[in-house]
């Protein structure tokens, strides 16, 4: 703290300062006393309105403030005794009123003692830096002394660990002291959370607020002003981040009250120049000459003063903002750019003009989005007042082009706020944009940022769509159509030469906020659809009624749905009372309009069916409870126009438009549903009766003959009953048994011609589907469940025999139909109420689930990677999408099937063979089945894991041996280690997933050592190269696990003379090495060359397995009991140790007996055991966890461990 300059306070600190008044005339010690600064922080607390935590923690970093200010505030407000007793650092936490009142203490203080209360104050910025140091001032005597200013100086004690800033704020030399750690410390601007906010504010208003007061008195004394300035001039220009970032704020914003008060000087000088004026017009009195001298004298003194704060302001401006407008930190440039922009605004007779200007512009280059925004939002303060706009012509014309360019902005808020800037100047200016700036401008309507695309959007209606052109003689009502007419038109066009998009519905919702009045004049949009294009001048081509057409729908859906698109981010997705009750609104109003209206759309355009799917999707948005709905005939016109439509014609896009609006006319809530259900029953009751003659004359004796013409209408017929029997149930027609003999056929030459078949296949699996979804209506007892699962093993069976049909669509239609009905019947297996009749259980046949399984290996994993296609045309590359959609689509199928357990999980290993050498195409799916499975049962996924790498492992060997060309399916042995790899990081919590980890090392030392006799010929195992794969495991095991696995290793091991010398044992080497890697920071290289290392002349090879085996038995015999589980796994016996706790030097290992007897007792005993008997080496490795079964003593070998 700063004491009073008293001569008990210089006596205080005289011990401390010593050194200081030897080189100065006269000095002050500035310190801190603990004691004094909890007496007043007690005292606050007690009497402070708002508490934070945060402040806290700063005065507990900061310097503590002065007594004498504490004092003195308590002398002027007595009364107050919410301010009683507090500094000026410490006022910052009190709010607005108590500030004011401490302030004009401080400035009846400094009126009786300038000195001491300027000391007050710099310690208040110091202070508010967060700074924990020690403040020393010297009087200094003339600004201009050369060897004072070799005195200003910023340097490190690194000895003392200490930090100087010493510095010249006349009449002072102030030294700053400060540990050297200060600039990595959260001073008060930078903390996280709301305290660092409120902190900015506080500190802010503070500075306002004592210019505010000081603004009638003192700070035209020549001493407060000069001396503050150069104080935060100075400590803006230090290297620490807290002095240079505070005290540029608090410079910038005395600058902002100076502003202030040299308006009100403003305001006041043209004042008494009117009042001059009027005096002026006057009759002469005799005290007239007084009263225009003593106005003109008020005016010189009110100019004078306004000088003077310009002077200061420019002092400011020069000192401290042009040398921190670029400085290194970004919040400090942001500071400076804001307040810019808020000085040009309001005092622009200065700051207004191409000095000041230029600098905004050249910061919009900022490479920080938040740097660039302060800048945009200060020019949009500007271009949006009128009378700035003369000054603004010249820096429009230099940064248009970066203003333009900035609507491209990485950050979209930058891009949003530029694309707004450029709107106001838009309106403002009309030639300030080229048609180029406008063209690239308004292509931003199709922006997937909805708040970029909607700022377009009112650029292009300000634009294109505002202009009024109406012709004299007209009445209000046809100016207001021509004027409707008018903007479509030109909508239209701008739409049709945007020939890049072709998206409506984006371009629908950036002009809703804008031009919602026009998009939801449905009566306009449907009497220009409906007029003739002929019979005006003002008609409609086709193809603008295409797209017309376009807009309805896309209008009707955004006033239904709201502006929630796909792609579309920025989004308002809850809405409050009033949007929903617009919504409903509009909804009602379209509905009461576009029922009547649409059956004419329909007879319309009844020639076109891209206008007719269109025109269905309508129907979909209707209001349910709609008072149109008592008007019947309205209602039937619509349904009898549907049904037309629908029998007409027969494309997939048409006739699932019309499914979906007859199921939105057909749902219960409708006050239509009943007409709408009658006419859709007819319908298909028509289409049934059609194909069931049709196909009774196709199809006889089990083979299918029909002719071409027959063929095209059984295939229309087919294709309206599959779109509606997607949407609605049509079992009551029994399609499921007059399509299935189709499937019957023998030969696919006697069979249906491909495309009746795909179409078929579709109508059968929607049959099994909605027989499943209805099972808890439907089935009423065992009779009917019995049928259904008959229904369904007869599916199963016929699409079977269609995956090796010759063609391709039939095929993974085949797949896929068997796929989505196995994984629905699963689901209502899970859902179903045991007490009531559901679906029985049914489980595919072996044959099929091979079948299933060889065909995703077929057709999904075909051809290459993604990478190696990277150069191909750019249909081709269309193409390839598609068909990359398609194989995506196969596979997400089959992996539904492992995830609802219709297929055992180890049928997903094939798949999971192909994670890393298609990881770009379907890598994602088959991570998600990994987590799937994991969270079924995470030992089960750990088999699936071993059992995938095995069995590459095994091809590889296989391939290796036999010396032949290189198979598809056989990987590299490199790839198989990385997947291995990959496979471990998916183990993200060890404790979690250690008995997961346990059991892949446990599977991997049996599958490498198992039947393993080793003889001269032989001397490694075959398959010991695995072993380098496993070690890509060991970093997921604990430090206990990697302990006991080792040891399990060495069980393993023990009847076999291992010779680590030599180079067929590597693998062993390495993976021995992992397990040790115990340490941090080692890994499994640091010990090869160890254990590859000759032992010492005295000591034998099997010495050293000695001490091994007592360190591991030492280690292992001191696990808590928390690792029990783990140990049990490893001894498949009930002691929860793995070695006797009997300290003996030599142990016995048993040979495994294989009596029957003992095999049938160990599995009554440990369901999870190891079988006695090793069964041969196959893929499928049995076993959950690690074991090892306790033998009889029929056979011994006797080791030391």
């Amino acid at each position: 703290m700063i004491p009073e300059a008293t001569a008990a306070a210089a006596s205080r600190s005289s011990g401390q300062n010593k050194n200081c008044r030897d080189e100065a005339n006269t000095s002050e010690a500035v310190s801190h006393s603990e004691d004094s600064g909890n007496e007043n922080r007690q005292k606050s607390a007690r009497r402070r309105k708002r508490v934070h935590e945060g402040s806290e923690n700063v005065k507990c970093k900061s310097p503590k403030a002065s007594c004498s200010g504490a004092r003195r505030a308590g002398r002027g407000h007595g009364k107050q005794k919410h301010v009683e007793a507090v500094t000026l650092f410490e006022v910052i936490t009190m709010g607005r009123s108590a500030m004011q009142a401490v302030i004009d203490d401080w400035i009846e203080a400094y009126v009786t003692d300038r000195d001491s209360s300027l000391l007050d104050l710099i310690s208040f910025f110091i202070q508010c830096s967060g700074c924990k140091g020690v403040v020393t001032a010297e009087m200094c005597q003339s600004k201009e002394d050369s060897e004072v200013m070799s005195k200003m100086v910023e340097e490190l004690d690194e000895a003392a660990g200490l930090q100087y800033k010493k510095f010249l704020a006349f009449p002072w030399i102030l030294t700053v002291t400060w540990p050297m750690d200060t600039d990595s410390v959260e001073y008060p601007l930078v903390q996280s959370g709301a305290y660092g906010r409120w902190f900015h504010s506080e500190f802010c208003d503070f500075v306002s607020v004592l210019v505010a007061q000081c603004q009638h008195s003192i700070i035209f004394d020549g001493y407060l002003m000069n001396t503050l300035i150069s104080l935060l001039a100075e400590l803006s220009d230090s290297y620490v981040r807290a002095f240079r970032h505070t005290c540029t704020l608090a410079a910038v914003k005395l600058l902002s009250s100076l502003v202030g008060v040299a308006l009100s000087l403003s305001v006041g000088i043209e004042n008494s120049q009117k009042l001059y004026e009027v005096q002026k017009t006057k009759t002469m009195r005799p005290k007239s000459a007084q009263q225009l001298e003593k106005i003109q004298k008020k005016i010189t003194e009110l100019q004078e003063k306004r000088a003077e704060i310009e002077s200061m302001m420019d002092i400011i401006f020069k000192g401290v903002f042009l040398k921190r407008y670029r400085d290194v930190l970004p919040e400090i440039r942001c500071i400076c750019m804001e307040e810019l922009g808020l000085w040009m605004k309001l005092y622009s007779s200065v700051f207004l003009n191409d000095s000041y200007l230029k600098y905004m512009g050249w910061m919009m280059h900022d490479k920080i989005p938040d740097v660039r925004l302060k800048c945009v939002l200060g020019l949009q303060g500007l271009y949006g007042d009128p009378l700035f706009l003369p000054k603004l012509d010249l820096f429009t014309s230099r940064f248009k082009d970066r203003m333009v360019s900035m609507t491209l902005d990485k950050d979209s808020e930058v891009a949003v706020q530029t694309m707004k800037l450029l709107v106001l100047i838009s309106n403002t200016s009309d030639d300030a944009l080229t048609p180029e700036d406008y063209k690239h401008l308004l292509q931003f309507v199709y922006s997937s940022q909805r708040p970029l695309a909607t700022t377009a959007g009112e650029l292009l209606f300000s634009r294109l769509l505002n202009a009024s052109d109406t012709q004299d003689g007209m009445n209000e009502e046809e100016v207001c159509k021509q004027q409707t007419f008018a903007r479509l038109k030109a909508l239209l066009q701008f739409y049709q030469e945007s020939e890049m998009h072709s998206h409506v519905v984006y371009l629908v919702d950036s002009l809703w906020d804008c031009g919602g009045a026009l998009l939801k004049d449905w009566p306009s949009l449907t009497s220009a659809l409906l007029q003739d294009s002929s019979s005006c001048s003002a008609g409609f081509t086709p193809a603008e009624q295409a797209v017309l057409v376009e807009i309805l729908v896309a209008s009707v859906r955004q006033a239904s749905e709201g502006p929630v698109l796909a792609g579309r981010s920025g989004a308002k997705k809850v809405m409050n009372a009033r949007e929903k009750k617009i919504q409903t609104d509009d909804c009602l109003k379209l509905t009461e309009h576009l029922v009547t209206v649409l059956p004419k759309l329909l007879s319309k355009f009844s020639g076109s069916s891209d206008i007719l799917a269109s025109l269905m999707r309508i129907p979909q948005h209707f209001l349910p409870e709609c008072p149109q709905a008592e008007n019947t005939q309205a209602v039937s016109g619509l349904l009898t126009e549907i049904e037309a439509v629908s029998d007409f014609h027969s494309g997939p896009a048409l006739l699932e438009a019309a499914s979906r609006a007859m199921l939105s006319l057909c749902s219960e809530e409708a006050a239509w549903c009943s007409l709408a259900r009658a006419a859709r029953d007819s319908l298909v009751q028509r289409w049934a009766d059609k194909l069931t003659a049709l196909l009774g004359d196709s199809l006889k004796d089990d083979s299918f003959s029909a002719d071409e013409e027959k063929i095209r209408e059984i295939l229309a017929t087919l294709r309206k009953l599959k779109a509606f029997y997607n949407c609605h149930d049509l079992s009551q027609w029994r399609l499921f048994d007059l399509l299935s003999p189709l499937l019957s056929v023998k030969s696919s030459l006697e069979g249906a011609p491909p495309e009746v078949l795909l179409e078929v296949l579709q109508c059968l699996s929607f049959s099994m589907l909605w027989s499943l979804s209805t099972s808890s209506e439907t089935l009423t007892c065992r009779e009917r469940s019995v049928a259904q699962r008959l229904q369904l093993r007869l599916f199963c069976e016929r699409s079977h025999h269609c995956l090796s049909h010759s063609d391709l669509s039939a095929r993974q239609q085949a797949f896929l139909g068997v796929c989505d009905v196995l994984t629905a019947h699963s689901y209502q297996l899970h859902v179903w109420d045991p007490t009531s009749f559901g679906p029985l259980l049914y489980t595919p046949s072996p044959k099929l689930q091979r079948a299933l399984l060889t065909f995703v290996c077929m057709h999904v994993f075909v051809g290459s990677d993604c990478d190696s296609q990277s150069r191909v045309s750019e249909n081709s590359q269309v193409e390839r999408l598609e068909d990359l959609h398609k194989r995506r689509n196969l596979l997400a199928a089959y992996c539904k099937l492992i995830i609802h357990g219709v297929l055992e999980m180890s049928m997903a290993a094939e798949v999971f063979t192909y994670y890393m050498k298609y990881y770009n195409d379907f890598g994602d799916i088959i991570k998600e089945t990994m987590y799937r499975t994991r969270q079924m049962d995470k030992i089960e996924s750990a088999r699936t894991l071993v059992l995938c790498l095995q069995q590459l492992f095994i091809r590889l060997k296989q391939e290796q041996e036999s010396g032949g060309r290189p198979q598809p399916g056989v990987q590299t042995f490199t790839s198989i280690k990385e997947l291995a790899r990959r496979f471990a990081l998916t183990f993200g919590d060890l404790v979690k997933f250690r008995e997961c980890v346990v059991l892949i090392h446990r599977n991997g030392i049996e599958f490498v050592f198992q039947e393993f006799t080793q003889t001269p010929d032989l001397p490694t195992p075959l398959y010991l190269s695995y072993l380098t794969i496993l070690s890509e495991f060991s970093s997921k095991l604990l430090r206990p696990d990697k302990k006991a696995v080792f040891s399990y290793l060495q069980k393993h091991t023990a009847e076999h003379i291992i010779n680590l010398r030599e180079e067929c044992w590597q693998p062993l080497i390495y993976y021995r090495a992992s397990l040790l890697a115990i340490a941090e920071g080692e890994d499994a290289v640091s010990y090869v060359s160890s254990d590859r290392k000759g032992n010492p002349p005295n000591r034998s090879p099997f010495s050293k397995q000695k001490r091994e085996g007592k360190t591991a038995q030492n280690d292992v015999l001191t696990f808590t009991s928390c690792f029990r589980g783990i140990l049990f796994l490893f001894s498949g016996s009930k002691s929860p140790c793995l070695f006797s706790p009997v300290d003996s030097k030599v142990s016995k290992i048993r040979k495994p007996s294989y009596s029957p007897s003992h095999q049938e007792r160990a599995a009554d005993t440990d369901p999870f055991s190891v079988p006695l008997e090793p069964p041969p080496r196959r893929l499928h490795m049995e076993g959950s966890v690690l074991s090892i079964s306790n033998e009889p003593d029929d056979g011994t070998v006797e080791v030391e461990v």
